[in-house]
């Protein structure tokens, strides 16, 4: 389970992490599109653009059906619940972290403010 969850991970973080794959994401959560239409508006080869849909399409993100001779994309069947609970989990961490910064410069506040009207009196 480990390791099946690690490697899905890996590869939805693989394909979310480049820019022009997630482009390609937004444009089809608009609508189905051809890897040519893809390649024409991120202004890319046909190959480049069958490879980032091949990350896509890797990671479950992205599926694709080819008709006569053209090959069109629609958004996948498949979810991100798993790694959004994960990152929500560390934004809770994190959220924590700032909280007790955030009064830890509020009690250095207070504390500059009394040293600053000890001196005034």
């Amino acid at each position: 389970m480990v390791q099946r969850s690690t490697t899905r991970f890996n590869a939805s973080f693989a394909a979310l992490a480049d820019a022009t794959r997630r482009g390609v994401l937004d444009q089809l959560a608009r609508g189905d599109a051809s890897i040519t239409d893809l390649a024409d508006r991120f202004e890319m080869t046909l190959t480049g653009m069958k490879k980032h849909v091949g990350v896509l399409e890797s990671a479950g993100l992205v599926t694709t059906e080819k008709i006569g001779r053209v090959r069109t994309c629609r958004i996948g069947p498949r979810r991100l619940d798993e790694e959004m609970a994960w990152i929500a989990r560390y934004r809770q961490l994190w959220d924590a972290r700032f909280a007790a910064l955030d009064g830890v410069i509020d009690e250095l506040k207070r504390q500059e403010k009394a040293r600053g009207r000890k001196k005034g009196q």
